[in-house]
């Protein structure tokens, strides 16, 4: 077996849990404690190949995460890190049952596509470490979505992102996205899932060059052996310590809430731009499960531009289907395009309109009340806009930003998820200024 394949200098369990597989053993912490009373750690070679899938035999299980424990393979796998991981995740009572709760909608069919690509089970529990199965989290460096990819790396990956929606946080499109990428990194480092996944985290350039540089050396270069950023150091082991949670929950006083092992939604044609609100009422649920479902739409109705399509808690298809079939035309968005007159303003073309200046801002991505003559707005209309207002996903807010040295107009556009014109607008810059180290921006960002 390739080195690159296998884990180096890992503690394993030597004896075979009790629970799963029906006979007594050691309990996990037991094994921890060994190694830390001995004078040295105890350190057994293996052949677990953690790239190896097995595909699951047995019948279905009625809970998603009994399915999901039949499959692990990387709970075998210890060390410092992973143990240092897991005991930060058991000082945390109640983290995985709220995990159950978060995923449950989610896990299914990202649990499906992992393992239609037969790739590891323990994939599915990535999003866990990623983004806590939070469709809406957002990192500190823009990241977004269950699978928290960067507004870079999304384009790179051909995800589309517009002011209606965002495929980084579309349950569908991210997984894919996210899955196919995985698959590229993990054929791209001679088929070594660790490495993968590290690359993923931290980029794949920077994992090439820590591998040159242990080469240089004359050290390993496998994932453990290997210089990395603190984070892409913890993120790995965090993973395997999940599925050393999810593979024995009972040795470490653990419950976790159960997931019916069945689709938790179903996919409805819209047929058209509608108010997710009507939708919602149209469905009978509320407007935060159809959200929930749906965290790509990211306005108060449904991207006129991306495939009709919204996702609804399995049991709902007919009833919303029966719904969108009775819509009339005055029940959908319809959009007029208004040329502003001299002497008009929003509040004065909002009483013309029938409608609401906060409406003619969100979609007119107007911050203030500043319009000038000779420019279109958009004008959306449709019997439920009022209440469609409720779907807008925070105010802009204005935030203060220091420029920092590498910035660019392009950077900061990126990083805060706005448009380098409106930058521009903003701060009275041209296109030509060149931005200083220290400049002092202020940017309007909408928390979503």
């Amino acid at each position: 077996m390739n080195n690159n394949n296998m884990l180096s200098k890992v503690v394993i369990v030597t004896s075979i849990f009790f629970g799963l597989y029906g006979c007594q053993a050691m309990a996990p912490g037991n094994i921890d404690q060994a190694a830390t009373e001995a004078n040295q750690p105890i350190v057994i070679e293996t052949d677990l190949d953690v790239n190896r899938h097995d595909p699951v035999t047995e019948i279905p299980a009625k809970d998603l995460w009994v399915h999901i424990r039949q499959q692990l393979q990387w709970q075998e796998l210890h060390n410092e890190a992973i143990t240092k991981a897991r005991d930060g995740f058991l000082r945390q009572s109640n983290y995985l049952p709220a995990m159950s709760e978060r995923a449950a909608p989610y896990l299914h069919y990202i649990v499906g596509e992992v393992e239609k690509r037969g790739m590891p089970i323990e994939i599915a529990l990535l999003p866990m470490v990623e983004s806590g199965y939070d469709p809406y989290a957002r990192s500190s460096q823009s990241a977004t979505g269950l699978w928290q990819i960067m507004p870079a790396t999304g384009r790179y990956l051909g995800l589309e992102n517009n002011w209606w929606y965002d495929g980084k946080r579309d349950l569908r499109e991210s997984t894919q996205t996210a899955l196919n990428y995985l698959e590229h990194l993990h054929a791209e480092f001679n088929d070594d899932w660790l490495l993968a996944l590290a690359a993923y985290n931290s980029g794949k350039g920077r994992v090439r060059r820590a591998q040159r540089a242990n080469e240089k050396k004359g050290l390993a270069t496998d994932y453990w052996s290997l210089s990395l950023p603190g984070e892409t150091r913890r993120y790995i082991p965090k993973l395997i310590a999940l599925s050393g949670l999810v593979a024995f929950p009972d040795a470490y006083g653990l419950t976790i809430p159960p997931i019916a092992n069945q689709p938790a939604f179903s996919v409805v044609e819209t047929g058209g731009q509608i108010e997710l609100a009507k939708a919602a009422t149209l469905a009978n649920i509320d407007l935060e499960t159809l959200r929930a479902l749906n965290p790509g739409q990211l306005r108060w109705a449904t991207s006129p531009v991306q495939a009709g399509e919204l996702l609804v808690p399995v049991g709902r298809l007919k009833i919303l289907e029966e719904g969108i079939a009775g819509l009339t035309d005055e029940d959908r968005v319809r959009w007029e395009h208004y040329r502003i007159q001299q002497g008009d303003s929003l509040i004065k073309i909002a009483n013309q309109f029938d409608t609401e200046v906060g409406l003619l801002r969100q979609v007119n991505h107007i911050n203030g009340t500043l319009i000038r003559a000779g420019e279109t707005l958009m004008i959306p209309s449709g019997n439920g806009w009022a209440t469609s207002l409720a779907m807008a996903q925070g105010k802009p807010r204005a935030k203060g930003y220091r420029v920092r040295r590498g910035d660019s107009l392009y950077v900061i556009a990126d990083k805060f998820n706005v448009t380098i014109g409106e930058i521009i607008d903003w701060n009275a810059l041209n296109r030509e200024s060149y931005l200083q180290p220290g400049q002092k921006l202020t940017l309007w960002v909408t928390e979503i």
